[in-house]
């Protein structure tokens, strides 16, 4: 496997491990969800964490799918793309409309919208070298 196969195969890796954790805290364990971010008790009347909770499903789902076929099938690092694209402005607002925001919130949220950007960045070009070297 070469540098940039063994990049994108260990991103999509950490990509689906990450989003694992996601879903299993938002879905398993709520009230330390709210502890950690919010230090607050588990309120959230409306479901919003595990609205949340399915997003990262999906996102584990798509990114799962793209760990395994990718190689055949460069179209899913442009897939993984737009799902890491989609989540740029998540993280970063979340931070700043909360109510309650932890020290940890306040320190691990924001940058996780520049690394989806980045994510997003590099799979798109991971795409793009993708398809060149099929030429």
């Amino acid at each position: 496997m070469e540098p940039t196969e063994r990049r994108v195969h260990g991103l999509l890796g950490f990509l689906v491990l990450f989003d694992l954790t996601l879903v299993v805290w938002s879905f398993g364990f709520p009230q330390l969800w709210f502890t950690v971010f919010h230090g607050t008790a588990y309120d959230d009347p409306e479901g919003l964490l595990r609205r949340c909770g399915a997003n990262w499903a999906a996102f584990l789902a798509c990114q799962a799918i793209a760990f395994v076929r990718w190689k055949r099938d460069a179209v899913w690092l442009a897939v993984i793309a737009g799902v890491r694209l989609s989540d740029i402005f998540t993280d970063v607002t979340y931070t700043f409309v909360a109510r309650d925001t932890t020290w940890f919130a306040k320190l691990t949220l924001p940058p996780m919208s520049l690394c989806n950007l980045l994510f997003g960045l590099f799979l798109l070009r991971a795409y793009r070298w993708r398809m060149a070297s099929k030429v």
